[in-house]
């Protein structure tokens, strides 16, 4: 490695250190000397004027006003409003995030405009979608909410882009890590670099600009919020040995040091798969954080990475069992890795150089590592993490000269109001919000005796400051802030996103398999020699690896939604999958489009011929209508009406391939693509969702609401098939690739291109979403079946 490379960033580092331990001894003088303790306390007496309030008996009665807890989303947002408390709850939340992620001093008349008017855009948006939302999950964490969004802002490439980078990320963090919490970060990172970029632009930019920003924004986020899944926590975590962490660091130092990521080379360990998958997208990442780098601010960014990974890394290798660690080996780090990762923002995005952000940020970091530390004590301790908290846990019997790192807590808390902000009224107010509700959060998580006893140890020094501390936490009202609701709400969605994302496939791989039990055409013994081909020919199309996916939506609903008995909707479930696979078979002829394989095998007419291929088509068709009439266990006029249905719509289906045939080698608009690709594959998903909702006798209403999403499902699954005849692998699908072009047909690519045909996938998979908040039922299986819809590969 370059010595000069090295030489640079020892030196930068020494004089980060140095700031910090100039830092650490202000705050350990105020420690010792209790300097913090009458400061603080005057500014609780003026705090909690605004937050301790006498209870009146009619409040006590009047239920219907009472505060609901605040993981009942729409409730809490809607007791908010009630009550008045909407404004200044995100007064305070938005202020807080100007200080702690824009680095901003609340005292600024143009920061308190800004401040104001996202209020009222966040107020007027929450109130918006809690009335049209019920009891869905929030906008702001749905893709669909996301989507449109990015449609606002004019930046729908990028956020396209970061959500099939976010999902490929999921799908790659191994089960010993939080994958929820790593999700969060990432996404939280993103959030706060499009923030600060947003904040960085004044009105008079315009809209092509401003999206560009947003844009490069986006995804520079996501590049610098990478490397906290896959370096801090990957590092933290078990995942790796410890020759394969010495390695991995090794190769990131080496990138940060020389500004180029050094080749993978030899990986000695277990996890090799992984490593390349993270190598590939840091490495990535790295490159484009680089590219949109100025000269003025790239020096600048290495410096503060550096100085970022060697505080992490200082940190990491420590060692619980090590009594001999000075106050300054445990607070100095932590004060470099704190500030430093909140000044690389700035950076990231090219941002000009401001002093009194990097002084307030520098100054403010310690105080949210200390926060995050508190309330991550007791899983730290499980891992054996040193921390100040954990370590002073440990050996504060032992060493007299430890400071305790609650007391160092209230003390920077005493500092940033008064000698960083200036003795601020409005950030006294904020700070003192937020410290209390994080002392609230963490006695209503751990419960009020585990409580009590982290109390005892860490606040026995100041017995009637402690009093005082304790009298807020139990009476003081209105100190929650946005930010925590939704990091609570964003980790609950992701949770039962994943519980269901797993329920669902469960239940699509049981019923697959269930399905493909009844499928098989039996050869009975007194059958006619002749007739033994076509049972073949048939049988051979059923059996391929197919999805499965229409009956398998009839099952779901049939069964899971309308209660039908499972054993009673066979025949429906068979004659769906007859019918569709009929309709490959002529698909596939090479009288219309001439396909080699199906379902990972030769298709029929290459086996066989194409007359035997026609013939097998029309054999399943009448197979099907014959399943249908054995539908014994349902009224006969039900059952009669489901046939008179499941017949127009297979004409229909005839009519969208006849359109399509005809269309070939012309160029279609829009609109007409859209026609025909309902009437190919929106008709056949409308008729899984439709036929058990027929044989339940549901309202009309539904029917209409499910038509109206089969409609867009349908569309959005015929884009993501263009799409993946363009880029998709061909073991993955089954078939061949390329073949739309080959053939020269029409497609959403030939007509709006790779780009504008993941578009239109995504806003019909945004109606398709909208539709279901009319379904007076759970949908949990529907918007599963979308998303796999619009992510699968194959």
């Amino acid at each position: 490695m370059n010595e000069k490379f090295t030489d640079h960033a020892d030196t930068s580092y020494r004089l980060a250190e140095q700031k910090a331990a100039q830092y650490f001894a202000s705050l350990y003088a105020q420690v010792m000397d209790k300097i913090y303790v009458p400061t603080l306390t005057e500014d609780f007496q003026l705090w909690k004027r605004n937050h301790i309030h006498p209870h009146s008996w009619l409040a006590f009665f009047s239920k219907g006003k009472r505060k609901p807890d605040s993981r009942d989303y729409y409730r809490y947002i809607g007791w908010l409003n009630y009550t008045g408390k909407m404004d200044d709850y995100l007064d305070r939340s938005v202020s807080y995030m100007y200080m702690r992620d824009l680095g901003k001093a609340l005292d600024s008349p143009d920061t308190q405009t800004r401040i104001q008017r996202l209020v009222v855009d966040i107020k007027n948006h929450l109130i918006h979608t809690t009335r049209a939302n019920g009891g869905d999950q929030p906008e702001y964490i749905s893709l669909a909410g996301l989507y449109r969004w990015a449609q606002k802002k004019g930046v729908e490439n990028a956020t396209i882009w970061v959500i099939n980078k976010l999902k490929n990320v999921s799908s790659h963090i191994p089960k010993e890590m939080n994958a929820e919490q790593a999700q969060r970060k990432l996404i939280k990172i993103i959030i706060g670099v499009v923030l600060h970029a947003m904040e960085e632009m004044d009105d008079e930019i315009l809209p092509a600009e401003r999206a560009l920003r947003l844009d490069q924004a986006i995804r520079l986020g996501y590049s610098y919020g990478l490397t906290y899944p896959f370096i801090d926590d990957l590092l933290d975590s078990g995942v790796l040995d410890d020759q394969e962490k010495e390695q991995y660091s090794r190769m990131i130092r080496t990138a940060l040091l020389t500004g180029s990521v050094p080749d993978l080379g030899e990986w000695a360990g277990n996890n090799m798969d992984l490593i390349h998958y993270v190598h590939s997208e840091l490495r990535e990442a790295f490159e484009y954080i680089k590219r949109h780098q100025r000269p003025e601010t790239q020096k600048t960014f290495f410096e503060q990475s550096y100085v970022f990974f060697h505080s992490q890394d200082m940190d990491r290798v420590k060692d619980l069992s090590n009594a001999n660690y000075t106050n300054e080996d445990l607070y100095l780090p932590i004060i470099l890795k704190s500030s430093s990762s909140r000044l690389i923002v700035r950076s990231v995005i090219s941002a000009p150089e401001d002093e009194g952000f990097d002084n307030r940020t520098f100054y403010y970091g310690i105080y949210n590592q200390l926060a995050d530390d508190f309330a991550d004590m007791f899983d730290d301790m499980r891992d054996g993490a040193v921390t100040p908290y954990t370590y002073y846990l440990k050996y504060r019997d032992q060493r007299s000269d430890l400071i305790n790192p609650f007391e160092l807590y209230w003390a920077v808390i005493s500092h940033l109001i008064h000698n960083v902000y200036n003795s601020n009224a409005k950030t006294r107010e904020v700070l003192l919000d937020r410290a209390i509700n994080g002392l609230k959060r963490c006695k209503e998580r751990i419960g009020i005796e585990k409580y009590n006893e982290i109390m005892e140890v860490f606040a026995s020094g100041n017995p009637e400051f402690n009093r005082l501390i304790q009298h807020m936490v139990r009476k003081a009202d209105d100190v929650d802030f946005f930010d925590k609701l939704l990091r609570d709400q964003m980790v609950t969605v992701l949770k039962n996103d994943r519980k269901e994302k797993e329920d669902f496939f469960d239940t699509v791989k049981t019923v697959r398999h269930q399905i493909n039990n009844l499928l098989h055409i039996p050869k009975h013994k007194e059958i006619s020699p002749m007739k033994e081909p076509l049972i073949d020919a048939a049988n051979y199309s059923l059996e391929g690896d197919g999805k499965r996916l229409r009956p398998i939506m009839s099952w779901i609903m049939g069964v899971n939604e309308y209660g039908l008995q499972a054993s009673a909707i066979e025949p429906l479930l068979i004659s769906l999958e007859y019918m569709h696979t009929a309709s490959l078979i002529f698909d596939d002829l090479p009288s219309q489009d001439n396909a080699s394989t199906r379902r990972g095998r030769p298709t029929l007419h290459q086996v066989q011929n194409s007359a035997t291929a026609e013939l097998t088509g029309l054999f399943l068709i009448q197979k099907a209508i014959q399943e249908q009439s054995s539908l014994d266990k349902f009224d006969p006029k039900t059952v009669l009406a489901l046939i008179q249905y499941s017949s127009q719509r297979a004409a229909d289906m005839c009519i969208g391939q006849t359109m399509d045939l005809h269309s070939k080698g012309k160029a279609l608009t829009l609109e007409q693509l859209n026609m025909i690709c309902f009437y190919k594959t929106g008709i056949a998903f409308e008729a899984s969702l439709v036929m058990p909702a027929i044989l339940a006798q549901v309202r009309e209403t539904e029917i209409a609401t499910l038509k109206k999403f089969a409609y867009h499902a349908g569309i959005a699954f015929q884009i993501k098939d263009d799409l993946l005849d363009l880029e998709g692998d061909l073991v993955l699908l089954g078939k061949p690739t390329n073949k739309d072009v080959e053939n020269n047909t029409s497609t959403f690519v030939t007509i709006l291109g790779q780009e504008g045909a993941s578009k239109e996938m995504w806003e019909h998979y945004c109606l398709a979403m909208e539709a279901l908040k009319e379904m007076p039922r759970n949908i949990a299986f529907l918007k599963h079946l979308l998303n796999y819809i619009v992510n699968r590969d194959s």
